[in-house]
């Protein structure tokens, strides 16, 4: 009980430490000091450029805070895009396993770890609805507002989209789906191994299939 007890007055720090303002001081644990050296050339400049809203005088800042991130995260993906295209080719990587393992991987661990912070904090409601809907806004401003500014700046002629398997791939999405909500439904509704190891089975069809789509081996009936 009181190793229990310890671990929720640690968790409740961290909880804590979550919502003070960020501070750039220099860390007393070796562990910390190296995470710090780490992210610093990210942080640092989130610091300068957006109001931290978790100051009580910085919270009316909160819109510039919401669209400089969105900047960021945009400087942010084209150089993740541009460094793995590069890595790719020096290293003989296709793009397609490329896009399908290290940048899914880039794009997904942010989620990852905003799902477990609220998560913690007690509230799985957001936690759940935060891996849905930040796909839903990749999907419906993440692809269309970039390709909006392209047509806008060359006489709005039409951004040309070319997949070898790309309607396939996003029936097999549906598929994947389908199984998923089979799977967790299977799982009596509850985050279990079983459950886990699913999820890893499903993503492994999915990326074999797909990269066989793309190199193909496997012939999509419908071309885009």
């Amino acid at each position: 009980m009181l190793t229990f007890h310890t671990f929720l007055s640690n968790q409740g720090e961290e909880d804590d430490e979550d919502d003070q303002p960020l501070s750039l001081s220099w860390p007393e644990t070796g562990r910390k000091r190296f995470t710090y050296l780490l992210i610093l050339p990210i942080v640092f400049p989130l610091w300068i450029t957006l109001p931290d809203v978790r100051k009580s005088s910085s919270k009316k800042f909160f819109p510039v805070t919401f669209l400089g991130a969105i900047c960021w995260i945009a400087a942010f993906s084209y150089l993740m895009v541009w460094w793995a295209h590069q890595v790719g080719e020096t290293i003989g990587i296709t793009e397609e396993i490329m896009g399908l393992t290290i940048l899914a991987a880039g794009t997904s661990i942010p989620d990852l770890i905003t799902s477990v912070i609220v998560a913690r904090k007690g509230l799985g409601d957001m936690a759940v609805s935060s891996s849905v809907g930040s796909n839903i806004f990749d999907i419906t401003v993440g692809l269309p507002f970039p390709w909006l500014l392209f047509s806008l700046l060359n006489n709005m002629s039409p951004v040309r989209v070319s997949s070898n398997g790309l309607f396939c791939a996003i029936v097999l999405l549906f598929l994947m789906l389908i199984f998923v909500i089979i799977s967790i439904a299977a799982c009596k509704w509850k985050m279990s191994k079983l459950l886990g190891f699913i999820m890893f089975l499903l993503y492994i069809v999915f990326l074999v299939v797909s990269v066989l789509l793309e190199d193909k081996v496997i012939a999509c009936p419908i071309s885009i």
